[in-house]
């Protein structure tokens, strides 16, 4: 294969890429922005959190049904998001489980993540220039407290050194 040299690399599959010497930044700020253009969400008011703990999913059988085509398409856009956003992995995880059959309920929980990312468009991960290669893990695991299945929860993230290089959310 021929190679050619392009300059600094600076995007990449929709991460934008910032090189310093201290370290690298990489985030999607321009994706999230489309994101919530998309969704006519730009100019909604922020929230704090991503969720709220005292209003957990479920089924909602009694709920109105929404366009499911729609609110897959919320979720695999916010899905793309969690590349660089580890802030919203769960909550987007825990919705992307009513695909089947989303209600009312589960697009507004849907809508409120697009809230929080009004507020944090500038989120980032930032990988710094070290000589420290320890691994390290971190997991928990949340035993049944899904009240629809009655499945175990868990998620993990990994470090070599301070850095972030990998995190799973798994049903």
């Amino acid at each position: 294969f021929e190679m050619s040299m392009m300059g600094e690399l600076k995007f990449f599959l929709g991460l934008q890429i910032k090189q310093e010497n201290k370290g690298i930044y990489t985030h999607q700020q321009k994706y999230t922005e489309e994101l919530l253009m998309k969704f006519k969400m730009e100019d909604v008011k922020p929230m704090k959190t991503s969720m709220c703990a005292s209003n957990p999913l479920s089924k909602d059988e009694s709920g109105k049904p929404i366009d499911q085509k729609i609110y897959k398409c919320m979720i695999e856009s916010l899905l793309y998001l969690t590349s660089s956003r580890l802030d919203i992995m769960h909550s987007v995880c825990l919705c992307a489980r009513f695909q089947s059959d989303p209600q009312e309920s589960h697009q507004k929980v849907v809508k409120r993540i697009l809230h929080y990312l009004v507020g944090t468009t500038n989120q980032c991960l930032f990988y710094k220039k070290n000589q420290d290669f320890r691994l390290a893990g971190y997991f928990d695991a949340d035993y049944v407290e899904d009240r629809v299945e009655r499945k175990r929860t868990s998620g993990g993230c990994y470090y070599i050194g301070p850095c972030l290089i990998s995190w799973a959310d798994k049903k």
